[in-house]
């Protein structure tokens, strides 16, 4: 008799929860909807309410993407910008933990679509501006062998990046004639938006920039100059060490990677071995913007010298989260005080709108080091959103009247 009736009330209390939280599936995100053509989530209902929970379902994809498998089964799905992780970190000279970074990025990126993914102040919403944008996942990079993991880098990325974009070559917005391609081979390609990994990935990256756009002209925002020769910054002890954080940029000029002159550092703050190492970065091809230019320049004008220093060519875009200063970003490998602010730096970004970036990367999130707030993982995510509206809005290619 005891059992019936706790039976009786049990059923009566579920049912009464049932009717209680009882809604309709279908005014949710259903679990399929990260299938092509991109629509956006259905973060409301019908009646106008967030259904905020939707965030927290499905797997984690840069700002809930659809993920495509674009290194395996799904070659042959046309993309026109892919987030793709390369979690590398056995480059770095100080603090490790930059392998963790492409999903703490994409941890850090959860909500922002959440209400709908306008970008204000650029006035565009990167989400619903018809490019065919996806997450494609990590590159398997292996952890014991830095050398070889650069290789797969480089392949990785190159095995994307050479493919036809899903969009035909857009017309110009000024002139509305019909954009030709920077390319060399004179296609519309994917532009992929990297997500480090220390900074040793820029290099192999730039290999496979290089392979479709030759040498390109690099915007690089940074607390570091990493234009070190190899014998400076660590010694170059073997082969494998002399590719490190801090060298990249070194190696990448010696391979003729870097359009020299019309490149440029931002956010510099950085000891030096002396004052010859800012003659090796002239050699190598970089005007600077130090840290402290900010409060002389202000950000109009720091976005004016790099407009000024880049013009109409293809760019490509690398940016250390050290940039921002640590009291904001504080989980990166190697941390420097009197850096920019997270609102400064998203500011200068959205001052590129009007540049041709054909690829970008976001290096040095060590998730380890972060408040249990997540600052740094959603400072990059947010960075990472001003970069994409910045690509949307502007179409890749050149009118023939800039040609020359």
């Amino acid at each position: 008799m005891r059992f019936s009736t706790s039976f009786v009330v049990l059923t009566a209390i579920t049912s009464g929860l049932a009717l209680e939280y009882h809604h309709d599936h279908a005014e949710e995100m259903p679990f399929d909807y990260v299938k092509f053509p991109y629509e956006q989530p259905l973060y409301r209902t019908s009646t106008g309410e967030v259904t905020a929970n939707a965030i927290f379902s499905g797997i984690t994809t840069f700002a809930k993407l659809p993920w495509v498998q674009c290194l395996t089964r799904q070659q042959d799905v046309p993309i026109d910008i892919a987030f793709l992780g390369a979690p590398f970190d056995t480059g770095t000279s100080y603090r490790p933990g930059a392998r963790f970074g492409p999903s703490g990025i994409r941890a850090g990126s959860r909500r922002l679509n959440l209400y709908g993914g306008y970008n204000v102040p650029l006035e565009a919403n990167p989400f619903t501006s018809g490019h065919r944008i996806v997450d494609c996942g990590d590159i398997p990079v292996s952890p014991y062998d830095s050398a070889y993991a650069v290789k797969q880098i480089e392949t990785g990325h190159k095995s994307i990046l050479q493919r036809a974009a899903f969009l035909p070559m857009a017309n110009d917005s000024e002139t509305e004639e019909a954009l030709e391609s920077f390319a060399l081979d004179g296609k519309n390609h994917p532009r992929i938006i990297t997500l480090g990994g220390d900074h040793t990935i820029t290099l192999p990256l730039l290999r496979s920039i290089n392979s479709v756009y030759g040498p390109i002209s690099v915007i690089h925002f940074d607390s570091h100059l990493d234009t070190w020769k190899p014998k400076v910054f660590g010694g170059a002890p073997s082969d494998t060490a002399a590719v490190n954080h801090g060298t990249y940029f070194w190696h990448a000029s010696q391979e003729g990677l870097i359009k020299n002159g019309s490149s440029i550092h931002g956010a510099i703050r950085t000891t030096l071995s002396g004052l010859e190492d800012y003659e090796v970065d002239d050699e190598v091809g970089f005007q600077r913007i130090e840290a402290r230019e900010i409060d002389t320049l202000g950000v109009d004008g720091i976005i004016k010298k790099i407009h000024e220093t880049v013009g109409t060519r293809p760019v490509y875009l690398s940016i250390d989260i050290d940039s921002i200063d640590p009291a904001f970003a504080p989980a990166t490998g190697t941390p420097e005080t009197g850096g920019w602010t997270t609102r400064e730096l998203r500011a200068i970004l959205r001052g590129l709108d009007g540049l041709q970036i054909v690829s970008a990367d976001l290096v040095e999130v060590a998730p380890a080091y972060d408040t249990n707030a997540e600052l740094t993982t959603m400072a990059a995510a947010d960075v990472l959103f001003e970069v994409l509206t910045v690509m949307t809005k502007n179409p890749l290619g050149k009118a023939k009247a800039r040609m020359n």
